[in-house]
């Protein structure tokens, strides 16, 4: 085993690629190997036992998902294949070192808001479903560790998996969007998240952990927020209500408690408004 080698599934995408970026930073003598869709199928296993077995990581973090709610709602089975049965195999292939598993704030079902690990979860969606038992397939084993996050945002390599990209695009198309008033998330900026990831692996504390914005923000009041940073794009927005989503049912209040892990690094998770303010000149 190479302790000092890291595998990233998922580093063509938001989280995943900011893993990347901030490893110089935060993990300086470890060696990164990102794996992307082009590199290695994750879903040819045999082939993924031959690379693991070659490269030997010290450590695993699996970011590669079908994280869409409409796509996995409809598409369960697709959705469950990567979602449950890719991270079972990359478990079981783990089975002897550190790794950690992204799930989501959706597998609770928003009545309460301001979750805690120890909240009891219900996933309402198709994608909350598959992550909640995914959770229950890493958390058995005690060396690997869940991370329970929110609505991340950045520069995605593929300038879509943000939630300020889908919104930036939009704006740019010259839609009117309409946007929630009654459903509450916790944003963060993926290298926040990042961040934070790579200190919870260098201590080697496994488990299961929020790591969201401090701030809890309705879908309109995050669209106020940024469309005060792009007035140029004239941005249009309407205000909404969830109850009125013809989809799945959607979780109202998804707020996450992040003191947990807020103690256990001796960090201050950022909320969305203080985070773009001190970042005045982040392309975000």
């Amino acid at each position: 085993m190479n302790d000092g080698l890291v595998w990233i599934t998922g580093a063509g995408g938001l989280i995943g690629g900011y893993l990347v970026q901030t490893a110089t930073e935060c993990v300086p003598a470890w060696r990164i190997v990102g794996l992307t869709r082009p590199q290695l199928d994750l879903l040819d296993y045999a082939a993924v036992r031959r690379k693991f077995n070659r490269d030997r990581p010290g450590f695993l973090v699996h970011c590669a998902a079908l994280s869409r709610s409409p796509a996995c709602q409809a598409n369960p089975e697709l959705a469950r294949q990567l979602n449950v049965e890719l991270t079972a195999r990359l478990a079981e292939l783990a089975s002897e070192i550190p790794l950690v598993f992204f799930s989501t704030d959706l597998v609770f079902d928003g009545k309460q808001g301001n979750y805690d690990e120890s909240s009891p979860i219900n996933p309402l969606s198709v994608y909350a479903e598959t992550k909640a038992t995914a959770e229950q397939l890493v958390l058995a084993n005690p060396k690997h560790t869940v991370v329970r996050t929110s609505l991340n945002g950045g520069r995605s390599p593929t300038g879509d998996r943000g939630f300020n990209e889908q919104l930036r695009l939009a704006w740019e198309q010259g839609k009117t969007l309409t946007l929630f008033t009654d459903e509450f998330r916790c944003p963060i900026p993926a290298v926040e998240t990042s961040r934070a990831t790579w200190r919870l692996l260098s201590l080697n504390r496994p488990g299961l952990y929020h790591v969201a914005g401090g701030e809890r923000l309705s879908r309109w009041q995050i669209g106020q927020i940024l469309a005060a940073r792009w007035p140029q794009l004239r941005p249009r927005m309407l205000a909404g209500s969830a109850g009125d989503y013809p989809g799945a049912p959607r979780s109202p209040d998804t707020s996450l408690n992040c003191s947990k892990v807020e103690r256990l690094l001796s960090i201050r998770l950022p909320g969305l408004t203080d985070w773009l303010a001190a970042h005045p000149n982040e392309h975000f």
